[in-house]
């Protein structure tokens, strides 16, 4: 979540003039100049939650009980029924960074001050783990469980010092480690469909990284930067991953979502959105179908704002491709 003002600067903004409920997608080839050259396809997307959010992140599918979760990094928590068209709302005390499913009445929230598993019904609050200590000043930030039910979040400072942030994995049994030192915000963690590859963003470097992963022991190796996205595509906040293995980023101040080969480095889609800060993407509905997609209404600079009345609302659109079925925290116990 690239959230504050002072990296406006360090960004170059690809504005877009979509004003309405609607995107466009568009295939693209990535040149050697990193220029693009857009083939046309529209497909038609709309507004799945009308009520503007602040910062809002962290969707993911539910597939148990056919709801999608979300979050509004100031301080809410949502659960949106596609069916009847639903969003309601949880009023949380303090910032939250992810929420994983765990129970049809319990989820696990990273907040900014600690993992707790969450009561849907009551709001209480079971503290589970706080790998980085609050001696550190910062907030945990996006997150996902992995096929074992274990859970991979980072952090990042509330201020965006750079490399002062972290990644962390959080076993069942609350025991925690340290993955990564170094980072500034930590974004997007996702796994390949066969569960051989972890990808991961360190939101400010530009990069998608690539990791071995082991999934018995819950170790990465082999770290490896597969993709670095030009300046016109801003920088990759959230991201997941569909059932061909492809990888699929929120591009923060780019109004866009984008896919990508993660074997070759290819830009395969591209998805113009009308928030100019589009936070993160899950694949939801019944089929996995439907792509989600956050956005921002805050940090946009005072010139840009009067471009976007939609940023911060909740679209959805039919990418084309289905995506795969969320990890539950402790695999829902089963």
């Amino acid at each position: 979540m690239f959230k504050m003002k002072k990296y406006f600067k360090l960004i170059s903004f690809a504005v877009m003039g979509c004003m309405c409920i609607s995107c466009q997608l568009t295939n693209s080839e990535r040149k050697k100049d990193e220029s693009m050259n857009v083939v046309e396809n529209q497909v038609k997307c709309t507004v799945a939650v009308d009520s503007i959010t602040q910062v809002g992140e962290s969707p993911i599918w539910d597939y148990k009980y056919n709801r999608l979760l979300w979050i509004d990094t100031q301080g809410s928590l949502f659960i949106y029924t596609p069916k009847d068209g639903k969003n309601r709302k949880m009023k949380l005390d303090r910032m939250i960074g992810t929420v994983v499913p765990y129970k049809e009445d319990t989820v696990l929230v990273g907040l900014q001050d600690g993992i707790y598993e969450m009561s849907l019904t009551t709001k209480g609050l079971k503290f589970i783990a706080d790998p980085e200590g609050r001696d550190a000043g910062n907030r945990y930030n996006d997150g996902k469980c992995d096929a074992e039910g274990r859970l991979w979040i980072g952090s990042m400072d509330k201020d965006c010092t750079p490399l002062k942030a972290g990644f962390f994995l959080v076993n069942p049994d609350g025991s925690s480690k340290t993955i990564l030192n170094g980072v500034t915000i930590s974004n997007g963690v996702i796994w390949s469909p066969d569960n051989t590859k972890m990808y991961y963003q360190d939101t400010p470097t530009r990069n998608i990284t690539a990791f071995d992963f082991d999934k018995e022991r819950g170790v990465i190796s082999n770290r490896q930067e597969i993709i670095h996205l030009p300046d016109s595509f801003g920088t990759p906040d959230g991201n997941t991953i569909d059932e061909e293995g492809m990888v699929w980023v929120a591009n923060w101040d780019a109004a866009c979502v984008t896919r990508w080969n993660p074997r070759t480095g290819e830009l395969l889609q591209r998805i113009d959105v009308p928030a100019l800060n589009v936070t993160a993407v899950a694949f939801g509905g019944e089929n996995l179908e439907d792509l989600y997609i956050t956005t921002a209404s805050l940090y946009m600079p005072e010139d840009k704002a009067s471009n976007y009345p939609q940023a911060g609302k909740l679209f959805v659109v039919k990418p084309g491709v289905r995506g795969i079925k969320c990890n539950y925290w402790k695999l829902g116990d089963k």
